[in-house]
């Protein structure tokens, strides 16, 4: 809703222009600009749209100055606490907590979409035995639109609705599936006897020549990280699923555009670097506080990774709620597991940024990335895996705005616009009257298989 305006004044003209200003129900106020252009000929510049709310949304909210996140108006220290993935599925999709018996007519949804089409599994094989599995999890997803293609209308909620239960439903079965692959063992198919969480870490570690049971902490630590995980707001993969949606693509080209983005290491590799640093203090046998101090050296670019937020500007609140689980996890292995040093190490990191001054008045308190990377480590989870997981989880955030921007009357395929730096008009020169760029070096032409 808009209280008032703000007005803008051109000083070369003198033109002056009313814009709304919007208020959401928390947060910042919006400034309403979509008249901008139109009457006064202005773009916006704002790289990487760090000022620019490109949608308004009911689904998340981060406040990142007080060390906030709900969804659909829920702490997430609530939902941690109580609940489990399958319910916050629910709660992202609908916008609602279930009935129980909303949410065993949800699970059963979900259970009747866990099998993948044998074709699919063929499809595998056409990957290198060392294909990263990202690279697979783009690929089979963005297929599954070859496969449903038939019974998908993005502009049907029926439609949505299926295929928002069918990702989900095989998102566990692609991600487990990709690294037996990965490893060259037996694909094991889902068990619908199991829970959602229980059935993942099934199809990952079971083989067929033997009776497989997850350890009960280990699916608790895995639901949890789930939770955390399933949704941040317009992050950088979230806004990709939406602008890639909103040219009218099919839902699983959309998700698989967000798994890609998700891949980059600015964004979803946060994890994996924190267990290479500390595989890289533990393998170096420097004291730890040789990189402490680097890390306090301004003219060092060494960093310690898993520290601090670009959001938050406080505590990460899922990395307070999931440093418990961590030390649980930790505290059931035995003092012989090969990975007791470089946890032993990351206990330590957390114990000095705590309680540092310099850690402390810079808020460079422990993320969810570090304490999620030491459990995944903890669990056997290949550094490959991270990401896999990441999207796994992200699944139902990316759905549910997927889902709400094609269901809202308001929506435009996406278009941004640029300042353009570049050359004025040329006119074409015919190639031998063409000079040399002055400094620039011959191309070297190469054939690359």
């Amino acid at each position: 809703m808009k209280d008032h305006t703000v007005t803008l004044i051109d000083n070369r003209t003198g033109q002056k222009i009313e814009l709304p200003v919007l208020h959401g129900t928390a947060g910042p106020p919006a400034i309403d600009i979509r008249r901008l252009y139109r009457e006064m000929g202005y773009f916006t510049f704002d790289p990487g749209y760090l000022s620019t709310a490109s949608c308004a949304s009911t689904i998340t909210f981060i406040d990142g100055e007080k060390g906030e996140l709900r969804y659909r108006g829920y702490p997430i220290e609530q939902l941690a606490e109580h609940s489990t993935y399958p319910e916050v599925c629910y709660l992202l999709l609908y916008g609602e907590l279930p009935t129980r018996e909303e949410l065993d007519c949800f699970e059963r949804s979900i259970k009747n979409h866990t099998l993948l089409d044998e074709a699919i599994r063929r499809f595998y094989t056409g990957f290198r035995h060392d294909a990263h599995p990202m690279a697979i999890m783009v690929a089979v997803v963005g297929a599954l639109a070859a496969f449903y293609h038939q019974s998908m209308d993005v502009h049907d909620p029926r439609d949505r609705e299926i295929a928002a239960h069918r990702l989900i439903a095989k998102m566990p079965t692609i991600a487990a599936w990709s690294y037996k692959y990965s490893v060259g063992q037996p694909f094991m198919y889902p068990r619908n006897d199991l829970g959602y969480t229980e059935n993942f870490l099934h199809m990952m570690y079971a083989l067929p020549t033997g009776a497989y049971r997850p350890d009960p902490t280990a699916v608790r630590a895995m639901d949890l990280i789930l939770i955390l995980h399933a949704d941040h707001e317009q992050n950088a993969s979230t806004s990709t699923v939406r602008l890639t949606g909103s040219s009218e693509a099919s839902p699983f080209a959309a998700l698989s555009a967000g798994i890609g983005t998700l891949w980059g290491p600015a964004h979803g590799g946060a994890n994996e670097a924190v267990i290479r640093m500390l595989q890289e203090i533990v393998e170096s046998g420097r004291p730890l506080q040789y990189y402490i101090d680097r890390a306090k050296d301004k003219n060092d670019r060494f960093r310690l990774m898993g520290f601090g937020h670009r959001v938050y500007k406080n505590y990460d609140p899922r990395a307070v709620i999931i440093r418990k689980m961590c030390h649980e996890v930790l505290a059931g292995l035995g003092p012989d597991d090969p990975n007791q040093a470089l946890f032993d190490t990351a206990m330590e990191l957390e114990r000095i940024a705590l309680e540092d001054p310099y850690f402390i008045e810079r808020k460079l308190y422990p993320n969810v990335d570090f304490y999620s990377g030491i459990i995944f480590r903890a669990l056997g989870i290949p550094l490959n895996m991270f990401t896999v997981l990441f999207a796994l989880a992200r699944t139902v955030g990316w759905l549910a705005h997927w889902m709400e921007m094609m269901a809202d009357p308001n929506a435009r395929i996406g278009r941004p616009r640029q300042l353009y730096i570049g050359y004025e008009r040329r006119d074409y020169v015919p190639i031998d009257q063409r000079r040399p760029v002055e400094g620039a070096q011959p191309s070297v032409c190469e054939h690359h298989g």
